[in-house]
């Protein structure tokens, strides 16, 4: 019998539909029988993979640890099966005006920082857990697009940076990949920004299974996603719009940033509950 999997995925963006439509059709010819079901936002993504609803969730930072939180409430264990080449070893960078006043960390002092979205992990978690541990509690303008996304949806991050362009905050949050994106499109002008600070590396999505569950057909989907190769024409069109080059073995040593922020702030509890005051998916 072929081996079956369903997968969750988020649709932050209506590309999702035809990147995995894609995925499906390949990974059915390689031998899984491979389906996906879309959502919303990462929270009952989370929670139906827990509850065994889908096999496999392609999950944000954050969706990670609330799912190895509710998981461990359950006597349960979750594994990073996979993850992209471009998943790992990202940093954050909050970003002033090049000709700001603000010099240093410590000059945010009294000050305002634009960041994403309240569930976003590189433009307003992190960022602001690395401005704490410096000893800054900047006020903080959130821009709060596509929540319950977890900052797939990079608007959040895009309307910060333009207010610290037209100077209604002091300082923008944002990956730094989007910082040189940003340049790119026009949203932020050449050497028009400083970056102030930038946070240690961290991970960011991977594709979450439960041990111990659809053994034969998790063994097989990591596979067969290991080794599609960006050599392959029809492949390397699949690859480009999730965004890598590579599917690599998925890690979690790459999520501490973010644990210890999600703790320090009480954004899930030790069990996985939602228990951010002023998050609502």
């Amino acid at each position: 019998m072929t081996p079956a999997l369903l997968m969750g995925a988020v649709a932050y963006d209506p590309k999702v539909v035809t990147i995995w439509e894609g995925f499906r059709a390949w990974l059915t010819d390689h031998g899984l029988d491979f389906d996906f079901v879309l959502y919303s936002h990462y929270e009952r993504q989370v929670e139906d993979l827990v509850a065994g609803h889908v096999d496999a969730a392609w999950n944000s930072p954050l969706a990670w640890l609330r799912a190895q939180r509710l998981a461990r409430a359950e006597g349960l264990e979750v594994q990073a099966l996979t993850m992209r080449d471009t998943d790992r070893d990202l940093s954050s960078v909050v970003v002033v005006r090049a000709d700001s006043p603000v010099r240093t960390v410590g000059d945010l002092a009294g000050r305002t920082v634009g960041t994403g979205a309240v569930d976003s992990p590189q433009a307003t978690l992190i960022p602001l857990g690395h401005l704490r541990a410096q000893g800054i509690e900047p006020t903080v303008r959130r821009f709060e697009v596509g929540v319950g996304l977890h900052g797939d949806h990079v608007g959040g991050e895009r309307d910060a940076a333009r207010a610290m362009l037209a100077g209604q905050v002091d300082a923008a949050c944002m990956v730094d990949a989007n910082h040189l994106a940003f340049t790119k499109e026009g949203t932020l002008p050449p050497e028009g920004t400083r970056i102030l600070t930038q946070t240690v590396p961290f991970d960011h999505c991977n594709m979450t299974v439960v041990e111990g569950r659809a053994g034969e057909a998790v063994e097989l989907f990591g596979s067969l996603l290991s080794s599609m190769s960006y050599g392959d024409v029809e492949v390397r069109r699949l690859l480009d719009l999730e965004g890598l080059t590579a599917w690599l073995p998925g890690r979690t040593t790459g999520y501490a940033a973010l644990d210890a922020e999600v703790t320090a702030t009480g954004f899930y509890s030790d069990d996985g509950r939602v228990t951010a005051a002023e998050y609502r998916p």
